[in-house]
């Protein structure tokens, strides 16, 4: 029997995708859906304490603006709005509306970008394959095994990993490339990981909301990874490549990979975080709030919202036409004695 609070993480995923009417009563009005907004995320929302954010500051700063607007003006009340959740400076906290969608912005801006699609296809990944949501490659003539895995969205099954392993089976060490991964589905991660792993562990933790109070939580619960999920296995080195676009389940998966039964470096630059599980809420005029809902935690039970520092930062040069991340990668694998 699978383990019960996987069974609740992955119950807890999927509500997250549905979106849930607010609890009080307001008025359809540039107040009343400030204040539902407001309230909503002042019972709900997860990172208060940790990001330090007064939100009873927030909203005595907002208010006199929204005031001030007309029931007409909607595109004033939807940036005024988008302003004021942007200040918790996270990446889950996204305002839909049929017009627009709010996006934070802060979290990632003043890092190196680390990645270059153009440089990547054309030096690394021009004779790929694709299995599930892995493209794959060698490199080093044959002795270096390459995936790329740009988003969470697509599974990547045991099927698939038994012919990517199959192909590397000369390879000397691994590269898993996250970089501009934004997440996804979390289970996805779960099962990649698993490849990494010879028996199941303990990953993670979670806790979630059960109250109105800001520090208002459940005790933390173990996340369990399954071995099952993923019975092919891959134990020689493993180096996982992350920068700041490395978002949300990526973030998650660079987390687990931290604790896998062979030899793991991160590298590259810091992963963008995005340890909070999003649930939505309609506000009275219809657009929807996203916010984080569920804290995330490492295997050491630190909280991985602000994200992961890597083992061996590397900056990436846009100027050249190489990837000097994943070329560090390269050298670092080949130097790594046989066991």
């Amino acid at each position: 029997m699978r383990d019960i609070r996987l069974y609740i993480i992955l119950t807890l995923m999927v509500c997250s995708s549905c979106t849930h009417r607010f609890d009080g009563v307001q008025d359809n009005t540039p107040v009343g859906n400030m204040e539902c907004l407001w309230q909503t995320l002042d019972q709900k929302y997860c990172f208060f304490e940790e990001k330090e954010v007064d939100w009873q500051t927030v909203y005595d700063q907002y208010l006199p603006s929204v005031k001030q607007l007309s029931s007409k003006d909607y595109l004033g009340l939807f940036d005024t709005l988008a302003s004021m959740v942007n200040v918790l400076n996270d990446g889950h906290v996204n305002l839909y509306s049929d017009f627009d969608m709010s996006r934070c912005q802060q979290w990632y801006e003043g890092y190196p970008d680390n990645w270059d699609w153009d440089v990547l296809k054309e030096r690394y990944l021009k004779d790929y394959r694709i299995a599930g949501g892995a493209y794959y490659n060698t490199l080093a003539n044959g002795k270096v095994g390459y995936i790329y895995v740009p988003d969470f969205e697509h599974v990547i099954s045991a099927n698939n990993m038994a012919y990517i392993l199959r192909s590397f089976i000369d390879c000397k060490g691994l590269i898993v490339d996250v970089r501009n991964n934004g997440g996804g589905d979390m289970s996805y991660a779960y099962q990649l990981a698993a490849t990494f792993f010879k028996d199941d562990k303990t990953v993670g933790y979670w806790q979630h909301k059960n109250g109105t109070g800001h520090e208002d939580f459940s005790s933390l619960e173990a996340q369990t990874l399954r071995k099952s999920d993923m019975p092919s296995s891959w134990l020689r080195p493993v180096i996982v490549l992350c920068n700041r676009h490395t978002y949300s389940a990526a973030n998650f998966f660079v987390s687990i990979m931290r604790k896998a039964d062979t030899k793991v470096i991160l590298m590259g630059g810091k992963s963008g975080g995005g340890g909070g599980m999003p649930l939505s809420y309609e506000l009275p005029n219809g657009w929807i709030i996203r916010f984080s809902s569920v804290r995330m935690y490492d295997v050491n039970k630190q909280s991985i919202e602000p994200g992961i520092d890597p083992d061996i930062e590397v900056t990436d040069n846009p100027q050249t036409a190489v990837d000097e991340i994943i070329e560090k990668a390269v050298l670092t694998i080949q130097q790594i004695p046989q066991q």
